[in-house]
């Protein structure tokens, strides 16, 4: 079984590896409450988020010191607490828990003497709502994503503007009036409730990085209704085209009546692709080209029902 620390010899390969360069890190203030003899880290409870460092912004020295060259200014107020530093080491994910100290040349970090994997995360399946996309592979194989509910998005409800952390609505405003304005002249849109979560989704800032790199996740549904379908995805690669048609499967866990489950079979066409202003987030607008009318009517139903009390 694998251990969660890192032996020597592994910590020594991976000074090695931050020595010789090239190596971005994500950097996050943490608090830390002492529970017994164990050392509890935890995020701060104030308004912080991850930053994303480029290599060219670091420079690791022999014995294991990192100093941060021109820091951004929203890292700069992380001197002289406790942070968490993420990276990849062939294409696992690290980490590491050291002081940001203020130093003559600017800001340092003390590689200590642990570094540990990221764990990985067991997902949850306690939804009522799921969905799978499918598309042909150039060797003519068929690949199917599954979708789960976004974290924290609220589905089949009218999208409201509150839902944006006060601290991102500013510029969820500003990608906003982009999409209102794009949206009239392609008028492709809709009633334009879907770009509420879209907003949302680009802005948030969630920069954890996996315990592999480059492990393709599910989508995330942002927004459903009857008539179109929103995904969301942080992968590396996104596999969906604008235009192109896939097949859909989207299942429902009944809570009344003789069957547990329902399934609406549609093909759908994402009609926009919007990305994040850094390109690490994609959503897919999709509108269904096909459906059953009494699954259209279900889905009709399930949406309006809270969309218009």
């Amino acid at each position: 079984m694998e251990t969660k620390d890192l032996t020597g010899i592994e910590r020594q390969l991976v000074l090695q590896y931050l020595t010789d360069g090239n190596v971005p890190v994500t950097v996050t203030p943490v608090e830390t409450k002492s529970e017994g003899d164990e050392e509890k880290i935890r995020p701060l409870l104030s308004a912080v988020f991850p930053v994303a460092l480029k290599a060219e912004q670091i420079t690791v020295f022999d014995k294991g010191i990192i100093l941060l060259k021109n820091p951004p200014q929203s890292v700069v107020g992380f001197a002289g607490k406790q942070v968490r530093v993420e990276f990849y080491f062939n294409r696992v994910g690290l980490y590491f828990t050291t002081e940001m100290k203020s130093v003559s040349a600017g800001l340092a970090l003390v590689i200590p003497g642990v570094i540990h994997r990221i764990s990985d995360v067991e997902p949850k399946h306690d939804y009522d709502f799921s969905a799978s996309i499918y598309y042909s592979c150039s060797n003519k194989s068929e690949v199917s994503i599954s979708c789960i509910p976004g974290e924290g998005f609220e589905l089949f409800t009218r999208p409201v503007w509150s839902s944006i952390p006060l601290e991102d609505q500013a510029q969820a405003k500003a990608r906003l009036e982009q999409f209102v304005s794009e949206a009239k002249k392609e008028k492709n849109a809709g009633n334009g409730l879907q770009l509420i979560p879209i907003c949302r989704y680009l802005v948030e800032k969630n920069m954890s990085l996996e315990s592999v790199q480059g492990r393709v996740k599910p989508f995330g549904i942002l927004y459903v209704d009857h008539e179109r379908l929103v995904l969301g995805s942080d992968n590396e690669t996104n596999p969906l085209s604008q235009g192109a048609e896939y097949a859909l499967r989207m299942s429902f866990m009944l809570r009344q009546g003789p069957v547990a489950r329902r399934d609406v079979f549609a093909t759908c066409v994402p009609v926009k692709l919007y990305r994040s202003a850094d390109g690490r987030r994609t959503c897919a607008d999709c509108i269904y080209t096909s459906m059953q009318e009494e699954d259209k009517r279900f889905m009709y139903e399930k949406a309006t029902k809270k969309l218009f009390l």
